[in-house]
């Protein structure tokens, strides 16, 4: 009980983090590129939990200056999970609109080594099946999961989505949920 308490009382800082991550930076800090992998192993797909706004997500993070995004997806799966990736192909570029706007470069990538490890930024890894991700998925990862698997055309794609007001409340959801489970798996 002293833990849940703990934990919804961390909520409001990070809360009022990405707020000001979400409403101001973007007036400081313009055209933000990020990169988020797909990693597709043996065992399904690798989703990871982050120790800030807690959902389901695809592992990925900034560009480092000098740095391709190949190799930075590359360099983010391995500090965030443990694991080597390679990647297999380019699945587009999403330019979220809204709240915390930036364009999300996403790669369909395999596991070529490491072991999975949880860290400081990344509190639980666990592969899931295509068929059965769990409900606590941040919203805005369903669209590149649909994308890198589904029927249409293995070209690049280049989609935009608003994320308003319903986006954040959809991930307030997910985060209280994961705070008050066992991180919102069954």
């Amino acid at each position: 009980m002293i833990r849940k308490t703990l934990s919804l009382i961390g909520a409001v800082f990070t809360y009022a983090k990405i707020g000001w991550w979400g409403l101001v930076m973007p007036r400081v800090r313009k055209n933000l590129v990020v990169v988020q992998a797909i990693v597709q192993g043996e065992e399904g797909i690798l989703l990871a939990v982050r120790s800030d706004l807690r959902g389901w997500e695809l592992s990925g993070g900034s560009v480092e200056e000098g740095e391709t995004p190949e190799a930075a997806v590359c360099r983010e799966v391995w500090e965030e999970t443990g694991i080597e990736v390679e990647v297999d192909r380019f699945i587009g570029d999403y330019v979220r609109t809204g709240f915390r706007p930036h364009t999300a470069k996403v790669f369909l990538c395999r596991q070529t080594g490491g072991k999975l490890s949880t860290n400081w930024e990344t509190l639980d890894l666990r592969w899931f099946s295509l068929d059965a991700m769990p409900d606590t998925l941040f919203p805005w990862f369903h669209e590149p999961l649909a994308d890198a698997f589904g029927d249409q055309s293995r070209l690049p794609v280049s989609k935009q989505n608003d994320q308003g007001i319903a986006t954040i409340f959809e991930a307030i959801r997910i985060d209280l949920a994961m705070r008050m489970t066992n991180n919102g798996v069954g």
